[in-house]
């Protein structure tokens, strides 16, 4: 008890955040008063000193809260001072570093906190003149010849999370072995007082902006129809006003926002949880896209590098009332794809080993070379040629050149254009997804997620698969099993199986990088109809529960 009083004591001594220290001074006076051992308040001290809060490639991500396993302004400046040693070592004193944030609690103070430490170790850090999405940050990096970023954000975390996502100057997140470098950096950092701090740093002006802005409506035809009415939501994060105006750059009418979530609000009042792939969470846009006879509906999540798209279905499609329903991003992705091989002109279609197989086939339709990397932008985003990527958790880039990193705005605006193209047609989105369907094969896919309360679960569960593999799930013969954690040429290893079953159906299983899960994706490939598809996916869906849940 008395060394983890003493570790909480140093920690208290260089925390510049008076509403941390004085939590974390409440928390020691609790402790020390309390008899050892019977005291919650002392278990969650220790919880916060029980580690550190783990660098890699998704940077940082955690709770708002005081301590080493907390989100504040000590580890915010450690990782900062470690990421400048970083790039000093590697040759970039002077060189500029861009620093972006969203408008969580904190955002605007950790990305302070990074401009002082960056200007104090040699480095010229440019800050972007205020909360604004992810991309924006991420197309900034190259357009100022940065030799890095950092984006402030937790995403569509949990409001009490944010978070701290690096990039290099390629403008795309960091993979091995350079998360692996940076964290040690991290780890040789002294004293919080020891970090030498600078003010000559520059914030910049909307010019930034306004680049970016032109370089997302460059991205469609000009001369396409922009009859379309749409409703928005920014789910209370940063993108509604760029989205605004990227719709207004292009020629697009501007889009019917959600009043109650179209300002950025820390809190997020109106969600459980501020992810637009959420149960709830477009239902007020929904709503108001019913009544206001929308065509299509956009939803960003809160650092909009995400987007969902909803659709009108059935008879009443493109009039009030009527029903509606979220595209899942695999279709998206299809759709999205087969437009930009149409175009023309595309060398690189991309996804994930998780995502459908059907940009594939459509990239082998239109002789796109494909690839498959593993799950996350950090992979897709450095495959050299690109044109366009996607994964099925809402991520899509649809400009690589500009934003090598999946981009909710531009996406937003491509599909937004498709929609039109089809509308002038006499034809809708639920129309092209048939076509699609009646050209390669109906593509169902879905997710299983397990949730386990000990981690040590997940590996054997894992390993009782190994061992002992299906022959077949809900009647369909397993023809070839993939060990995904022996890599191969083109993917790295990752602990992961993928199943092939006859006719196309497949099924991969592989541990969450976040969440004490085992995450199953599934796709059923056939001819028949909507209906028929989704019972087969219902049924593989059962079959491969019922197997996980017996072992």
């Amino acid at each position: 008890m008395e060394r983890l009083l003493s570790l909480a004591r140093d920690w208290l001594e260089q925390d510049p955040d008076p509403e941390t220290r004085d939590e974390l001074r409440g928390l020691i006076e609790e402790c020390a008063d309390a008899d050892e051992g019977a005291c919650d308040t002392c278990s969650q001290l220790a919880e916060r000193f029980s580690g550190t809060l783990q660098f890699g490639t998704a940077g940082l991500r955690g709770e708002l809260g005081a301590g080493p396993n907390r989100m504040n302004r000590v580890v915010v400046s450690r990782a900062a001072a470690g990421l400048a040693r970083y790039l000093l070592d590697h040759g970039h004193l002077e060189e500029a570093v861009v620093i972006g944030y969203d408008a969580r609690k904190n955002s605007d103070v950790f990305a302070r906190d990074t401009a002082e430490v960056m200007t104090g170790a040699g480095l010229r850090a440019m800050v972007l003149p205020r909360p604004l999405p992810t991309p924006v940050l991420a197309f900034a990096i190259r357009y100022l010849g940065a030799c890095a970023g950092v984006m402030v954000t937790a995403s569509h975390n949990p409001p009490r999370d944010n978070g701290y996502k690096v990039y290099l100057g390629d403008g795309s997140q960091i993979t091995p072995p350079a998360d692996a470098e940076i964290a040690a950096r991290i780890a040789e950092v002294g004293p919080l007082g020891s970090v030498p701090r600078g003010t000559e740093w520059e914030t910049l002006d909307d010019s930034i902006l306004d680049a970016y802005l032109d370089r997302a409506a460059s991205v469609l035809d000009p001369d396409g129809p922009r009859d379309l009415r749409v409703v928005s939501t920014a789910l209370h994060g940063v993108g509604g006003s760029v989205l605004a105006e990227a719709f207004r750059r292009a020629g697009f009418g501007t889009p019917i926002p959600v009043p109650q979530q179209q300002n950025p609000d820390p809190a997020f009042p109106t969600v459980s949880f501020p992810n637009p792939e959420e149960p709830g969470a477009i239902d007020l846009a929904l709503e108001l896209a019913r009544s206001s006879g929308a065509e299509l509906v956009i939803a960003n999540d809160p650092d909009a590098d995400r987007c969902a798209v909803a659709v009108p279905v059935g008879a009443t499609a493109g009039g009030a009332g009527g029903a509606w329903r979220m595209l899942r991003g695999d279709e998206v992705g299809a759709l999205l794809g087969q437009y930009i091989a149409e175009r023309g002109a595309a060398r690189l279609f991309a996804t994930t080993i998780v995502s459908s197989t059907l940009l594939g086939k459509i990239a082998a339709k239109h002789g796109i070379e494909y690839r498959e990397t593993l799950t996350g932008f950090k992979w897709l985003s450095k495959l050299e040629g690109l044109t366009f990527a996607y994964e099925e958790a809402l991520g899509y880039c649809v400009d690589p050149g500009g934003v090598r990193d999946k981009d909710g705005i531009t996406a937003a605006l491509v599909i937004t254009e498709l929609t039109a193209k089809l509308k002038a047609q006499g034809r809708t989105i639920s129309d092209e997804l048939e076509r699609l369907a009646a050209e390669y094969g109906r593509h169902a896919t879905d997710q299983l997620s397990l949730r386990v309360n000990d981690l040590s679960d997940i590996p054997k569960m894992m390993q009782a698969l190994r061992a002992a593999p299906p022959k077949e799930l809900a009647g369909i013969v397993v023809s070839r099993i993939d060990d995904l954690e022996a890599g191969s040429e083109s993917l790295p290893p990752t602990d992961g199986l993928r199943f092939v079953l006859d006719g196309g159906t497949r099924v991969v299983i592989r541990l969450s990088g976040t969440e004490p899960k085992l995450k199953c994706y599934l796709e059923v490939v056939t001819r028949g109809s909507a209906q028929q598809a989704a019972e087969t996916l219902s049924s593989l869906k059962e079959a491969l529960e019922q197997r996980l849940t017996s072992q």
